[in-house]
């Protein structure tokens, strides 16, 4: 049984790590988070310390380092955006490993950073890249790759995730914390299209605004034209009404269908981790680089290769 903390964990995505611990058979010793909605805690693992203050999280991990039997192992980092590195860097300082959400942090430099910290205390970080572990993602990489080497798939990615007003007053609303749209709800996507599709070889970004994004991603094996939203108005219109949320990945004229099968892929995240199979900082590095650029590149005037949604917001 591995010992736990769990930086974050009021968190909308903290229930999900809880309850990985505890189906992979091992303890949340201590969690933390500046807020105190944590009744969640009652229902998975009850005899968990909390704690609202960092500093005194952190004391009362160090004292568990006396024993070996209460020593903790792992780290796990549910915070918003822009703590993750601090908040990895001082569960490597623990003596810990580290399970991290994505994104891990906002630029390649910090990524050498935490390379640099997992050199200093031997320690390693691991990200959650959840989609890489979905059925029907894992079966699409394998017909890429059975397909001829020279064909490049044609590809429609819409996101469309209907956002209230409590999300410019939160910090996923604030680009200097959450790293903007791109960021924030669509790193994911990044990190699967270069799992099914191989190396990026061209980044585009036609519109960015704090509430959608849009552009053009070539990868060795696909053509991918992408647009993200948390507008209700950017919806289409059979969807208006109806569900507040679509999302579409249209490759060659097929819908991928990946609704389904997200209830367990933390805990499957989890099990990888810890059998020695988890992905690392390196893993990671691909979707941290086209996340970058897309936040920080010059706008393009979009032409054949911009999605048809973007012709609407002009």
């Amino acid at each position: 049984m591995k010992n736990f903390a769990l930086i974050g964990a009021a968190g909308y995505i903290a229930p999900r790590h809880m309850r990985a611990i505890k189906d992979t058979g091992n303890r949340l010793s201590v969690a933390y988070d500046i807020n105190d909605s944590v009744g969640i805690i009652d229902s998975i693992s009850p005899a968990s310390e909390f704690f609202t203050e960092f500093e005194r999280f952190e004391n009362f991990a160090h004292t568990l380092k006396r024993r070996p039997d209460t020593a903790l192992d792992y780290v796990a980092i549910c915070s918003p955006n822009y703590l993750h590195h601090p908040h990895i860097a001082a569960g490597l300082r623990l003596g810990c490993d580290v399970i991290c959400e994505k994104p891990l942090v906002p630029t390649p430099e910090l990524l050498d950073e935490l390379t640099q910290v997992e050199k200093d205390t031997g320690k390693r970080v691991f990200n959650i890249l959840q989609l890489r572990h979905h059925g029907a993602i894992r079966q699409l990489r394998d017909k890429v790759a059975a397909a001829p080497q020279d064909h490049k798939f044609d590809v429609d990615l819409t996101y469309i995730t209907s956002r209230g007003k409590w999300f410019a007053e939160s910090w996923k609303g604030d680009p200097r914390k959450s790293f903007g749209i791109a960021t924030n709800i669509g790193v994911h996507f990044y990190d699967m299209l270069h799992f099914i599709f191989g190396r990026l070889q061209r980044n585009v970004t036609h519109y960015r605004s704090d509430t959608k994004a849009a552009g053009y991603l070539e990868y060795e094996r696909a053509r991918v034209r992408w647009f993200l939203s948390i507008d209700a108005n950017d919806l289409p219109d059979e969807v208006k009404g109806k569900n507040s949320t679509y999302r579409n990945i249209d490759i060659g004229g097929e819908q991928l269908e990946f609704s389904d099968g997200f209830t367990d892929l933390h805990t499957t995240s989890y099990q990888e981790i810890l059998a020695g199979r988890g992905y690392g900082l390196e893993d990671a590095r691909h979707c941290i680089e086209t996340v970058n650029v897309i936040r920080t590149a010059t706008l393009a005037r979009p032409g054949a290769d911009a999605h048809p949604y973007v012709s609407r917001l002009h």
